[in-house]
């Protein structure tokens, strides 16, 4: 791990708040799912170097969700703004001094690559890009000033109060109530082999174009105020239901396969030759 990197990014990080996590868990798994199927050979024999035979690249995805459970302050602060990126338009400019997502995937991407990383080191940073290259598939963690990525943003998901973010995260995905193994194979059967070159882009800037672009159609217009005379019990928020569903279902879907084959792209670049072997 790479002292400076950490430190820097520990200072501030402090000042943050904490996102919401970036899909649910399962995105996250399809994704990786997804990434399995079109790994090259070299680079599954790399991911089992480090990972060994037990755990599968769908059960590293959410490991750096799950630990910031984890009361450390690498979890607690440090790692958190990690998980995505802010900026206004569309082109990416440059890394606060926290650290961001793209900065992380680069470093965790030298760590790989290190013929000195220790094993530990390999599987933490092996876990991170698993996860990273799907939060910056997710148009809300491309976040705007200055909602948070849509946290801020309160909606109703079919009469029930949440934010944005979170229909985002999990509720637009699991709406069809699928495991993650049955929306991966659906996905990958309608998945076509000019999409699978289209897509094949390992530049994360370019991601990060993408889910700006999106990002800004996700936000639904203003709730209607009460008719003249009517008293309203609370906040007017936006319902979100069917027709958000219907609107949104497919660029969700698209960009859970454009990060699952990203993510393959990624690893494979990374493997693109002979590297050190863990002894």
């Amino acid at each position: 791990m790479k002292v400076r990197f950490l430190l820097l990014a520990a200072g501030a990080a402090a000042l943050l708040p904490s996102p919401a996590f970036a899909w649910g868990k399962t995105g996250h798994r399809v994704v990786a799912a997804i990434a399995d199927t079109q790994l090259s050979g070299l680079a599954r024999a790399h991911i089992k170097e480090i990972l060994g035979g037990a755990e599968s690249l769908d059960e590293a995805a959410n490991w750096p969700d799950e630990m910031r459970s984890d009361p450390a302050p690498f979890w607690q602060k440090t790692s958190t703004p990690w998980h995505y990126v802010t900026l206004n338009g569309i082109m990416y400019d440059h890394a606060p001094p926290e650290g961001d997502a793209l900065q992380a995937l680069s470093h965790f991407r030298d760590v790989l690559r290190d013929p000195k990383a220790s094993l530990a080191d390999k599987q933490l940073a092996l876990r991170f890009i698993v996860h990273l290259v799907g939060d910056l598939h997710q148009p809300l963690h491309v976040g705007k000033c200055c909602d948070k990525g849509g946290n801020d943003v309160m909606v109703k998901w079919f009469g029930k109060p949440t934010n944005l973010h979170a229909v985002w995260d999990s509720q637009l995905v699991d709406d069809e109530q699928l495991s993650f193994t049955e929306l991966a194979a659906k996905l990958e059967r309608h998945t076509s082999d000019q999409e699978v070159i289209d897509w094949w882009d390992i530049d994360p800037r370019d991601w990060i174009s993408e889910s700006a672009e999106i990002r800004d159609t996700l936000y639904p217009p203003p709730a209607k105020k009460p008719a003249k005379g009517k008293r309203s019990k609370g906040p007017q928020l936006p319902e979100l239901s069917y027709s958000y569903v219907y609107k949104f279902s497919s660029v969700m879907e698209r960009r859970l396969k454009q990060a699952g084959i990203r993510l393959a792209a990624y690893l494979n670049d990374v493997y693109a030759g002979p590297q050190p072997t863990i002894r």
